[in-house]
């Protein structure tokens, strides 16, 4: 490109320096427009759009409920999170909540 730095002014360097970073974000923009375009072509192909697969509204699998209040049987719980009130105050082991435990 040939461009001597050395023998511009300060002004000169500045406004070459704003056109420069003008340049690469419209760049930046371009490239970001390509890789779109070639993620939706990829989903297409795989039979999905590039929307479905980013889309963070996916459930999550809800875990089976591995122990059971024998007081009230429609209570359970999975084992995770926080453990319900009906076990902590029970006194009793967990074990004593497994669901087939035999």
């Amino acid at each position: 490109m040939g461009i001597d730095l050395g023998s511009m002014t300060v002004a000169e360097l500045q406004s070459l320096r704003k056109e420069v970073d003008k340049a690469i974000e419209s760049g930046k923009e371009r490239e970001r427009d390509q890789v779109r375009r070639d993620l939706q072509q990829l989903a297409r192909e795989k039979g999905y759009s590039l929307e479905e697969l980013l889309s963070k509204s996916q459930k999550k699998s809800k875990a089976p409920p591995k122990y059971r209040n024998p007081e009230a049987p429609e209570q359970t719980w999975s084992g995770r999170g926080r453990r319900p009130k009906w076990i902590e105050q029970s006194g009793r082991d967990l074990e004593d909540f497994l669901i087939g435990k035999d």
